[in-house]
């Protein structure tokens, strides 16, 4: 895909980048997709999956008590449990504020290891690594399921073709953690600023109507996905059919908000020529 090629152009030492569409076709890598990058925020959908993985399993179920006094499973997920954003700390009622919250993750995790028995890391790797055959990605014994996950593009691809068309889980529920969780939620979305509707599913974020956003002009509303402080994003496009990893190896910042929407513009719009 030519469109790939302009990750060339972001002021960044090292970037890769692919695109898969439904069906599992990579249709498009460009760049060292073996190489292996720290993903900051975007470990949260593979913890999130890891999640669903155990509720599917009977382990936790969705709307069970975890984290502050109030707030479930189903509230973590979803950035509306109070939880403070890097403090274990609550600043709000379950439910009012979409309050981003890498500490909800670790308090989820924390949930997971407890009812498993297993500890996190361990059933990520279980539960959704080792089925999809990412090798290459981990998280730590010690690490954060918010941002402390590391891998490649290749491996995100396969996790990209996944939830398009989902094996590990039943795709009712894969639908369900693309669903807005509590809608018309007010919110900061970082790096962006406060979103009159900050919508979120369980744990993906849903670009909705959201501006300014980290996708493109022409990214369908129904896109999902994440990005990360690392340089990293991941987003799935139902409209469009298709996915699309990017990992960089600068921090977030203006480079990125510049750089990012007009990439995936020209992704999309080569996608739907072919």
């Amino acid at each position: 895909m030519q469109s790939l090629t302009m990750i060339e152009n972001w002021p960044v030492p090292t970037a890769a980048a692919a695109a898969v569409r439904a069906d599992g076709t990579v249709v498009g890598s460009y760049g060292p997709a073996s190489r292996r990058f720290p993903l900051a925020s975007v470990t949260k959908p593979l913890a999130a999956y890891a999640v669903l993985v155990a509720y599917e399993e009977g382990a936790v179920e969705l709307d069970e008590p975890a984290g502050p006094e109030g707030a479930t499973v189903r509230h973590l997920l979803a950035h509306t449990s109070g939880l403070a954003f890097d403090e274990h700390r609550t600043v709000g009622a379950p439910g009012t504020r979409r309050l981003y919250s890498n500490a909800g993750f670790e308090v989820l995790g924390a949930h997971v290891a407890e009812v498993t028995g297993i500890p996190f890391a361990d059933y990520l790797r279980e539960a959704v690594l080792e089925p999809l055959g990412m090798a290459a990605t981990s998280l730590a014994t010690d690490g954060s399921p918010a941002k402390d996950g590391v891998s490649t593009v290749d491996d995100l691809i396969r996790f990209a073709a996944e939830l398009q068309a989902p094996r590990l889980l039943d795709a009712r529920t894969v639908l369900e953690a693309m669903t807005v969780v509590h809608p018309g939620l007010a919110g900061v979305l970082p790096g962006y600023g406060h979103q009159k509707n900050n919508d979120w599913g369980l744990g993906f974020e849903i670009r909705d109507a959201k501006s300014p956003h980290w996708t493109g002009v022409s990214s369908s509303p129904h896109t999902f996905g994440h990005f990360g402080q690392s340089g990293t994003f991941l987003w799935v496009d139902p409209d469009a059919g298709a996915a699309c990893v990017a990992l960089a190896d600068r921090p977030f910042g203006p480079w990125a908000v510049e750089a990012w929407p007009p990439f995936t513009d020209a992704v999309l719009a080569e996608l739907r020529a072919g």
